[in-house]
């Protein structure tokens, strides 16, 4: 009867050593499971973490299948910052060519012409032919950046300012984006507007900014200082929209970027597509930092309605995402 008993408990003993062995052993497997997902999701997402300068190797491959882009870039008196904007840019895969809008009363140094053509030919050396010019203006005006380009290889546009760097497969994601509905404007910085309950009538509106995006989770524009639309619009800015709003833009200097997205949604009768993306803002000045930015941008929306007769922008909520680059989605 002892032996039986003895024998009895040495096997439960061990039965009970087995179970917390296997279970242990069933515990360190999941951890070690969850370390390699999460090294295998760091070393996927490197890029992000190494920030803007990273290079696009995995996009080359669309590359030779699809029509490319032109970027037209605003700028002024910014020379470190355009030196860094045509160097990232210049790298992207599916670029076609760089137009400079040039508005200052001096035209670019011969160094400076120098030092970007150079920088544009060390980064093209895969094959690629980026071309590379300055469109000089003689008028000092915001509506320059929208002006016709009678040479563009390209029907896509890329409009962005010389002081915001997004990264290339970014740029080339919203590019894809834009080729699904090249009518519309395609961008990364929404903006809201909605009606002014306090003038008593449904003619007034407000200008809503970031964070009215944010909290409505809704918006009716995209700015033009990063946003992707057909060539055809800069022709209808300058010879179709009326030259009071042209007028209008030239002596406040601000709400081009507006009348752009009005012109568009005027022309479609559909919202913009808001593309997530990160953004890199390597300048500390411009107009939106001034006082009064906000109430100047509403005045510009009455000024615009007035002369459009109606309020053509469209609210929308939806945002284009690369599932590619994102867990949860």
């Amino acid at each position: 009867m002892r032996g039986n008993l003895w024998s009895r408990r040495t096997v439960q003993r061990l039965r009970q050593a087995l179970i917390s062995t296997v279970g242990s052993m069933k515990i360190k497997l999941l951890l070690c499971c969850c370390i390699g997902f999460t090294l295998i999701a760091l070393a996927s997402r490197a890029s992000d973490f190494m920030g803007w300068t990273n290079h696009t190797a995995a996009l080359e491959r669309f590359s030779d299948s699809r029509k490319g882009y032109s970027i037209v870039m605003n700028t002024w008196k910014r020379y470190d910052l355009l030196k860094q904007s045509i160097s990232h840019y210049s790298r992207c895969p599916r670029l076609d060519s760089i137009h400079i809008v040039w508005s200052e009363p001096s035209p670019p140094s011969d160094s400076l012409r120098k030092f970007l053509y150079h920088i544009v030919q060390l980064n093209t050396r895969d094959g690629r032919h980026v071309e590379l010019k300055f469109d000089i203006n003689t008028e000092d005006s915001l509506n320059n950046r929208f002006k016709e380009i009678k040479d563009l290889r390209t029907d896509a546009i890329f409009s962005i300012d010389d002081d915001v760097i997004f990264p290339c497969p970014s740029v080339e994601f919203a590019f894809d984006v834009w080729q699904s509905a090249s009518d519309t404007m395609v961008g990364f910085v929404p903006r809201m507007h909605w009606v002014d309950l306090t003038k008593g009538d449904k003619n007034h509106y407000i200008y809503g900014g970031w964070w009215s995006v944010w909290w409505t989770g809704s918006y009716s524009m995209v700015l033009s200082k990063a946003a992707f639309f057909h060539k055809k619009y800069l022709s209808l800015y300058t010879n179709e929209m009326p030259a009071s709003i042209r007028e209008f833009i030239t002596k406040n200097r601000n709400c081009e970027d507006i009348a752009m997205s009005f012109l568009v949604a005027n022309a479609t009768g559909a919202p913009p597509i808001w593309v997530k993306g990160k953004i890199f803002e390597i300048g500390s000045t411009g107009i939106s930092s001034l006082g009064g930015h906000s109430e100047k941008r509403t005045h510009c929306i009455d000024r615009f309605v007035a002369e459009f007769g109606r309020i053509p922008l469209v609210p929308t909520s939806v945002k284009a995402v690369d599932s590619r680059n994102i867990w949860f989605w």
